[in-house]
């Protein structure tokens, strides 16, 4: 880590909180915004944190992207998850490096992005989507991210089993949680955490039904976040923010003799 922009590093231009660009830093080329062009070649070798200025006399950031950045910017096809959510997530799950993680619908693979920058680089995060679409789109941001190498994609259907052992975690993120808690449950070593996210409160109702015939510590949370907007002798609450995005329900595998009869 040189601090300084190499060749094909990936970067972050900073305009204001709702403008940023992730971009990559080649030998050729340019990026077009509505502030102004900036060439590529007068980035390289630039430290992060560094000031630079468009073609029409703009300032742009020079900032070195964080995971929250490949997260939120990559390509999409489906409504990611929020960071806010994740947060408590990874932290109710206790991923960490070295962990096998499951994952349940791999979406366009934004908590996949952030599960295997935490597993790696002695872990691994095993993901699975019906859709071999949004595996292409997942395979390009994590490649985007590099971090496509902490990952095994799988085109199959969880509902029909899978293909893990003694996993120490798992995500779920799809439309019928409920459905897939017996091959995870199966898949999980005793006491491991699983988390599922739900959009509606129907679905983790059913869920929460579902999850208390083999988990304990079941519950369901939401978060809600909100800005401060810190002014001078003026600071106050934001007039907008994050309010519902998902239920995200959590739960510890356990084993009951009648579990194990029938495992």
């Amino acid at each position: 880590m040189t601090g300084k922009v190499q060749k094909d590093d990936f970067i972050l231009l900073y305009l204001s909180p709702g403008k940023k660009w992730l971009v990559r830093a080649k030998e050729k080329g340019s990026l077009h915004t509505h502030v102004g062009y900036l060439q590529f070649d007068l980035v390289i070798g630039k430290t992060y944190g560094s000031q630079l200025t468009t073609s029409l006399g703009r300032v742009l950031w020079l900032l070195k992207p964080t995971i929250e950045d490949f997260v939120m910017k990559g390509e999409r096809r489906t409504q990611v998850v929020y960071p806010k959510d994740m947060g408590l997530i990874v932290v109710k799950t206790g991923v960490s490096p070295g962990s096998t993680v499951i994952e349940i619908g791999t979406g366009s693979g934004a908590m996949t992005t952030l599960l295997a920058n935490l597993v790696r680089p002695s872990g691994r995060v095993y993901s699975y989507e019906m859709r071999s679409e949004f595996i292409e789109i997942a395979k390009r941001n994590l490649e985007r991210a590099g971090l496509l190498d902490f990952v095994t994609l799988n085109l199959k259907d969880a509902r029909e089993g899978l293909d893990v052992e003694n996993a120490d975690a798992a995500v779920i993120d799809v439309g019928d949680p409920w459905n897939v808690i017996s091959p995870v449950w199966r898949a999980l070593k005793g006491g491991a955490v699983i988390s599922a996210i739900t959009p509606t409160a129907n679905q983790a109702e059913k869920l929460v039904i579902e999850m208390e015939k083999t988990f304990v510590d079941v519950q369901t949370v939401e978060i809600l976040m909100r800005g401060l907007e810190a002014r001078f002798g003026k600071t106050r609450p934001s007039s907008r923010m994050i309010g519902h995005t998902a239920y995200l329900t959590f739960g510890r595998k356990v084993f009951q003799e009648s579990m194990l009869a029938n495992d």
